[in-house]
């Protein structure tokens, strides 16, 4: 795609201070098993992306709007951007800055970790997850923090926004520099003239942006980038760029092969949207894809879908 002028950014707020959690592991550390990644590599002529690129190019000629964005993990070298400052919804996706305030709440005691939320006290959302389905009417906010990242429990999700409150995390936002990203709203099965439109918008800039800085601590603190890294790490919905690792959705926190991942997915209709790292032997990678299109028939659908696994399979040959 045609490359687009880019506005300045402020860089990315909130300090690193002592973390209370302990025992969080560091994804980016020695407790993670494979072998280490090596020092980043020269991008400069190894990758071009060029299927990627082409596939983009053919979901904006069909009227998608498309934003992505690529930086390296070590320095954070722009290694592709497209459109990459373009605020669009991304459904679930803008749910990590909520679960950054939930951990930040339970470092700072302001929350605690077993504190039990009854299900039956929080606004109904039957559009995805598991806890609608369980026999359990109350679970401790630790565990819904974990419905919540894993399976894009809408449940949970509302449970957690009804905890902390929609300012809490716009607040949040602001304070870690993200001036294009909002949580709007909670789920709804129906959303009416005078409800929010959007669960979430976002950049791709900026939510590639954020997932480096949890992986690299920065984020709030060392224990608030650990404990949000390791909730994100347990996501089960590997089924668009992340279709080329070839990782079990449903174990895949240490890799024998090495492979470092952490993402979180966005679905809506006519959203799809992904963001996550992904280090390898080679490289390491911070990475973000949205794309809005009309959902008009199962072929719109899966040719946005294709242009996930896409970028997957290039992230691959990137850092492997």
């Amino acid at each position: 795609m045609p490359p687009v002028p880019e506005p300045a950014t402020p860089e990315p707020l909130g300090g690193a201070v002592e973390s209370s959690r302990r025992d969080a592991p560091a994804l980016r550390g020695a407790g993670r098993k494979g072998p280490k990644r090596l020092p980043r590599r020269a991008a400069a002529g190894r990758r071009s992306f060029t299927m990627t690129l082409r596939a983009l190019d053919e979901l904006a000629a069909s009227g998608a709007r498309v934003s992505v964005r690529i930086d390296e993990l070590d320095g954070g070298a722009q290694v592709l951007g497209g459109d990459d400052f373009l605020t669009l919804p991304v459904g679930g996706l803008g749910v990590v800055p909520l679960l950054i305030e939930v951990a930040a709440s339970i470092e700072a005691g302001t929350i605690d970790a077993l504190e039990i939320i009854d299900r039956s006290t929080v606004h109904g959302a039957a559009v995805g997850g598991m806890w609608q389905h369980l026999k359990a009417p109350a679970l401790p906010i630790a565990d819904v923090a974990v419905l919540a990242a894993s399976a894009g429990d809408a449940l949970a999700v509302n449970a957690l926004l009804q905890r902390v409150g929609l300012q809490a995390v716009r607040a949040r936002s602001e304070q870690l520099g993200m001036r294009r990203t909002a949580l709007l709203d909670r789920f709804r099965d129906d959303r009416g003239p005078d409800d929010a439109p959007h669960v979430a918008l976002s950049t791709a800039r900026e939510m590639a942006e954020l997932f480096a800085g949890l992986v690299n601590s920065a984020v709030v603190s060392p224990g608030v980038s650990a404990q949000v890294a390791e909730w994100l790490s347990l996501n089960h919905d590997l089924s668009l760029v992340a279709s080329a690792t070839g990782l079990d959705p449903f174990a895949h926190e240490n890799d024998q092969h090495g492979l470092l991942f952490i993402n979180k997915t966005g679905r809506a209709a006519g959203v799809r949207a992904e963001a996550g790292v992904l280090g390898g032997p080679r490289a390491g990678v911070a990475y973000a894809l949205i794309v809005n299109f009309d959902d008009l028939s199962i072929s719109h659908r899966l040719r946005a879908h294709d242009a996930f696994r896409v970028l997957g399979v290039e992230l691959m040959e990137y850092v492997y």
